[in-house]
């Protein structure tokens, strides 16, 4: 009798307990259900839309190869930009293009793709390569001043080395020497003690002294 009473007590409190609380615990994990949903749901969603871009990316280099049809490339290129903006992909479609932009001598043109690509590409590396090479197109216009507060934005600190040598560049093109050997030694300090590049910033760096 006495447990068949405290299992009546604790029925008791169990529904004194949902009945203030159970309907908040349920919509809770409710929530919690579909917010995992919803993420799991994004990244899949995320991963089959970087797939496709991927895929349209092939078939451009593959058309690049075979075509010389600037407007069929170029509206490969729009489409993989409006519906994939964030794709990785799409970064690579756009630095081939300015890179084809830069090699012709359209500027205008090769910066305007890296800007879209500061405008829309997250990743770090992409970010700091597109920094870099839209200096280095500023440069060849003699846009230097330009070029250097290009070389201001904010990259990830793995890529300093990259920045700085380029600022070097663009100092060294300016007429300012000693500028530009601090930039060179700046960069030099940055890259690591085996990396193939500290040969070539060695000899920028003996250049100006």
């Amino acid at each position: 009798m006495a447990a068949h009473l405290d299992e009546q007590q604790e029925l008791d409190n169990f529904k004194h307990f949902w009945k203030g609380w159970g309907r908040w615990l349920f919509a809770l994990l409710v929530a919690g259900g579909l917010a995992y949903l919803g993420h799991a749901w994004y990244q899949s969603h995320l991963e089959d839309k970087n797939k496709e871009a991927a895929a349209l990316l092939a078939q451009m280099v593959d058309k690049a190869q075979t075509s010389t049809d600037p407007k069929a490339l170029n509206a490969d290129l729009q489409n993989l930009q409006q519906n994939y903006p964030a794709s990785i992909a799409t970064g690579q479609a756009t630095f081939m293009a300015a890179a084809a932009e830069f090699d012709k001598g359209n500027y205008p043109a090769a910066i305007a793709h890296y800007n879209w690509i500061l405008s829309n590409q997250k990743d770090a590396f992409v970010q700091a390569l597109a920094v870099q090479r839209l200096a280095v197109t500023q440069l060849q216009q003699k846009q230097f001043d330009q070029a250097l507060k290009t070389l201001e934005t904010s990259v990830d600190a793995a890529f300093n080395a990259l920045i700085q040598e380029t600022k070097g560049d663009v100092l060294a093109a300016q007429g300012k020497p000693k500028e530009a050997l601090a930039a060179y030694e700046a960069a030099l300090n940055a890259t690591a003690k085996n990396a193939n590049t500290r040969e070539l910033l060695e000899m920028k760096i003996q250049q100006l002294k």
